[in-house]
């Protein structure tokens, strides 16, 4: 009985530890080197907050797909161009980069800290 308990808690740290571990092959960058790319015509700005979140505030040049509308509406995105992606924290961005990786994008740029880093 031990060994399971012993077993159960790796198991719940190994999840734990891979939710905050950087998805390979995405670039993470600070607000700071996020104001230096907006201008860049050759990158995609996608916000995955709630439309609520996105309405009270956002960055202009940023398109908003909710995290949990993300996968249907990857279409209208272009995979031949970067895409930057934020939201409040940095954690939903972080996830919403893994779902683009898997969709076959291959230039994922992360925002880390998210809105509440950009003031």
């Amino acid at each position: 009985m031990e060994f399971i308990n012993y077993l159960f808690i790796a198991l719940l740290l190994f999840l734990i530890v891979n939710r905050f571990i950087p998805t390979k092959g995405v670039r993470n960058i600070t607000t700071t080197e996020l104001k230096n790319e907006l201008n860049d015509k050759n990158k995609q700005f996608v916000d995955v907050r709630t439309p609520g979140e996105f309405k009270g505030n956002h960055i202009k040049g940023f398109k908003n797909i909710p995290l949990h509308q993300l996968t249907q509406k990857a279409t209208e995105l272009s995979k031949d161009k970067e895409v930057v992606v934020i939201c409040q924290s940095g954690m939903r961005s972080q996830k919403a980069s893994k779902q683009l990786k898997k969709l076959g994008f291959t230039n994922v740029t992360n925002v880390k800290g998210g809105m509440s880093a950009w003031f």
